[in-house]
C-alpha cells in the first residue's frame, strides 16, 4: 500500500476520511459491509498505476469518518449527498464509480439521482434493486426468507450490536469476509461467530486486524443503520419508482456469492429486467469459484476488469 495518502475532508456536515493515490481521471471506490476503504487496497494501487486517481472513502459511520448517532442520518440521500460533496471537494465534474455490496447499492442510487456526475459505473455483487410500488424492501425480504433473514435481523437498533459484542471483533470480521455459505443469508440468533473458516490465501491476519481495530473503535451501529434505512429509502424514493440507471455500466459477481445464490437474484441478473432497469448495461461478468468479497478474493482480475471498462471512456 505504498504511496496511498490519507486525509480528512468536510462533506455534507461530517468529516470524512479518504485514501487516495495517483493522478488523472478520478475513480471513486465505494465499500460495503462490514468493510472500509481498505477493501479497495489492491484496486487503488492497480488503478493508480494505469493513470487514474483512485479515491476510496470510509463511508459515513465507518472507520475514521464521522458516525452520526441517529438512525435516520443514514438514508440513501445522506450517503449520496456525502459522495456528491466529496466529488465537489475533489474538483471534478464527473468521476468513474466502482461499488461493492452496500457500496454497490449506494452507487446505483448515485447514478439514479445524479447521472450527470458519473462517467461510467462498475458494480460488484449487488445488482440494481428494483423498487416495488407497494411492497417495501424489508417486508419483501421477510415474506420470502423469514424473520431470520439477515436484513430482517439487522432492523432493531441495538440487537445485533449486542450480539456482535459477544464475539471477538477479529473473529467476527473473519467470519463475514471468509464465509462461502450460499444465499439466502439466514442468521439465527446465537450463530454469529460460531463458524469461522480458516484464513484464505487472499486475506492475511494483518488485514483482519486492521478491520477489527477500526470496528472496535467505532462499533457497528453506523454500518447497521444502512440496513435500518432500507424501508425509509423505499418510502423516500417513490418519485424514482420505475426509474432507470442511465450510466454506462459493467456488473461483476462471483458464482458463489451469497447475493447471486439468493433465490431470484441470478434470474434477475440474467434477465431482460436488469437491462430494462439499467439500459446502458454493457457487460455482466460471472467469475467462477468466487464468493462475495470478490474485489479482495480476486483482486488482480477485478482490477483488470475495471481498467478494461473505464478506459473505453
Amino acid at each position: 500500500m505504498e504511496g496511498i495518502k490519507h486525509r480528512t475532508v468536510e462533506v455534507n456536515g461530517i468529516k470524512m476520511h479518504i485514501a487516495e493515490k495517483g493522478e488523472g481521471p478520478i475513480v471513486l471506490f465505494i465499500h460495503g459491509f462490514p468493510e472500509l476503504w481498505y477493501s479497495w487496497r489492491h484496486q487503488i494501487t492497480a488503478i493508480a498505476a494505469h493513470g487514474y486517481k483512485a479515491v476510496a472513502p470510509d463511508l459515513r459511520g465507518y472507520g475514521d469518518t464521522d458516525a452520526p448517532t441517529a438512525v435516520t442520518d443514514y438514508t440513501c440521500f445522506h450517503i449520496v449527498g456525502d459522495l456528491i460533496a466529496l466529488i465537489d471537494t475533489l474538483g471534478a465534474d464527473q468521476v468513474f464509480v466502482v461499488g461493492h455490496d452496500w457500496g454497490a447499492i449506494i452507487a446505483w442510487y448515485l447514478c439514479l439521482f445524479r447521472p450527470d456526475r458519473v462517467k461510467a459505473l462498475v458494480n460488484l455483487s449487488v445488482p440494481y434493486l428494483r423498487r416495488h410500488p407497494s411492497v417495501s424492501f424489508v417486508n419483501g425480504f421477510r415474506s420470502r426468507f423469514g424473520d431470520d433473514y439477515y436484513i430482517c435481523r439487522f432492523q432493531e437498533p441495538g440487537v445485533m450490536e449486542a450480539e456482535f459484542s459477544q464475539v471477538n471483533t477479529a473473529t467476527l470480521v473473519q467470519n463475514f469476509l471468509t464465509s462461502r455459505r450460499p444465499g439466502p443469508a439466514i442468521l439465527p440468533k446465537g450463530i454469529v461467530g460460531t463458524i469461522t473458516p480458516p484464513l484464505p490465501s487472499w486475506l492475511l491476519a494483518e488485514d483482519v486486524n486492521y478491520y477489527a481495530s477500526k470496528f472496535e473503535q467505532k462499533g457497528f451501529a453506523g454500518p447497521l443503520n444502512y440496513y435500518r434505512n432500507f424501508d425509509r429509502n423505499w418510502e423516500l424514493t417513490a418519485p424514482w419508482s420505475g426509474g432507470q440507471v442511465k450510466v454506462p455500466t459493467k456488473f461483476i459477481v462471483g458464482d458463489l456469492d451469497v447475493v447471486y445464490t439468493t433465490p431470484g437474484m441470478k434470474e434477475y441478473i440474467h434477465s431482460d429486467w436488469f437491462k430494462q432497469d439499467v439500459p446502458f448495461l454493457q457487460e455482466v461478468v460471472v467469475m467462477e469459484g468466487v464468493a462475495h468479497f470478490i474485489n479482495q478474493e480476486k483482486a488482480h482480475e477485478v482490477s483488470k476488469h475495471i481498467c478494461d471498462f473505464i478506459k473505453k471512456f
